[in-house]
């Protein structure tokens, strides 16, 4: 029971920590935080002290303070509404010329949701500031040291503003957009595929007990930790039937379990897999692979007709398979004895070939930029290792810079 309660609460975290609304909510929640410190040492009697001292620091008028925030809060939520809606105009034209899923990596941006939640966070402190201004014919009873954070803010959101705009129309580029998909990919790859050497033939348990999957989604990896626990506390090994990114039906064999096991610990087993309706590089680095290829095939297409830029996301998976080739996942998961108890599936760099290379050359094979990328592509990776499903692409593009030759 506490098991499930553990997963439960897990997944849920990761989706709210995850969410767009994450981080401005946090940040909004400082903000009002912040405005009632403030306004608690505006009202204390050294704040009154520091305010009759320094006869610049108070507002002997409370409509003067009342006009200047209400300007500031007017201001700031037209300045949010312009940039989050130039926002969603550009993300619309990156989505209709790239590949709507990536789409996630630039909505998902935390920079974007940084000042989301600075502006959201200003117009909070601003209202809540407002509403404690009372018409007191003594100035130090208006809460003059925060209105004047609030103008010093303001400021700061008129540059973050300047620099925002800058950031956006830098990011929507499309060498930016296949860059950042790169360095995602290859930092989980590196934390994936950290052997240098291939491991020992994939095993397999000969005989064992199925276990199938009890909602249908995509398959995104497992909880390391809870599986292996499982594992320890019922002495069994277990085999994962499926590779990351499998979209998986209901009742499908998901897992093999070398004895027997009571019911309400194969329920717990299964559901420490992750089974989502979208994917992300976070969980699964080969969706970067895919991403790339999406991003090729549509910019070949005869509505963008850009090779262009599938000649750089081509440029880019070719450096995620040559670091693949020379960097191996482990396929099997041990405890602190030694003892085998997660064996992993993994797809093959033949695999990988087929799905993140071959859409790129059927849909560009007959454009001249695409044949000569592939070409010194291939023989680079022919050079270094053994892909029969590389080679006979190779003699394949070959022939076909040849004949394109005379």
């Amino acid at each position: 029971m506490w098991n499930g309660i553990r997963l439960w609460i897990g997944k849920r975290y990761q989706k709210i920590i995850n969410s767009i609304a994450f981080y401005p909510a946090l940040i909004a929640f400082l903000f009002l935080i912040l405005s009632f410190l403030l306004i608690s040492f505006d009202f204390s009697d050294y704040g009154k002290q520091l305010k009759s001292n320094l006869h610049w620091l108070s507002l002997k008028d409370a409509s003067t303070a009342r006009s200047i925030i209400s300007s500031i809060v007017s201001g700031i939520i037209s300045l949010t509404v312009f940039s989050f809606s130039m926002v969603m105009i550009i993300l619309n034209q990156t989505a209709s010329q790239m590949s709507n899923r990536i789409l996630d990596n630039l909505i998902g941006n935390r920079f974007q949701q940084i000042v989301l939640g600075i502006y959201i966070g200003t117009i909070v402190f601003a209202l809540f500031l407002l509403s404690t201004i009372r018409d007191i014919d003594s100035g130090i009873y208006i809460p003059a040291i925060s209105t004047y954070v609030l103008i010093v803010l303001t400021v700061v959101d008129i540059f973050l503003f300047i620099y925002f705009l800058h950031f956006i129309t830098q990011s929507v580029k499309y060498n930016v957009i296949i860059e950042r998909i790169y360095k995602e990919t290859l930092s989980k790859m590196k934390e994936y595929c950290y052997l240098q050497e291939e491991p020992a033939g994939y095993s397999t348990l000969d005989k064992g007990f199925i276990l199938h999957a009890k909602s249908t989604g995509i398959y995104q990896g497992f909880n390391k930790h809870n599986l292996l626990r499982l594992c320890n506390e019922n002495d069994c090994t277990i085999q994962l039937l499926k590779s990351p990114g499998t979209f998986v039906y209901n009742k499908t064999p998901l897992l093999k379990v070398s004895k027997a096991l009571p019911r309400d610990v194969t329920d717990q087993m299964v559901n420490t897999l992750y089974l989502h309706d979208d994917e992300s590089v976070e969980n699964n680095f080969f969706y970067g692979f895919r991403q790339l290829m999406e991003v090729a095939v549509k910019a070949l297409s005869p509505g963008i007709n850009d090779p262009g830029t599938a000649v750089q996301s081509l440029r880019a998976l070719s450096k995620l398979f040559i670091y693949r080739i020379h960097h191996f996942p482990s396929n099997t998961i041990t405890d602190k004895n030694g003892n085998e108890r997660i064996i992993i599936k993994e797809l093959t760099i033949e695999e990988m070939f087929a799905i993140g290379i071959l859409p790129v050359w059927d849909y560009g094979k007959d454009d001249r930029m695409i044949q000569i990328e592939m070409l010194h592509m291939l023989t680079h990776m022919r050079s270094i290792t053994d892909i029969p499903l590389a080679n006979k692409l190779f003699e394949e593009v070959s022939v076909l810079c040849k004949k394109d030759s005379y």
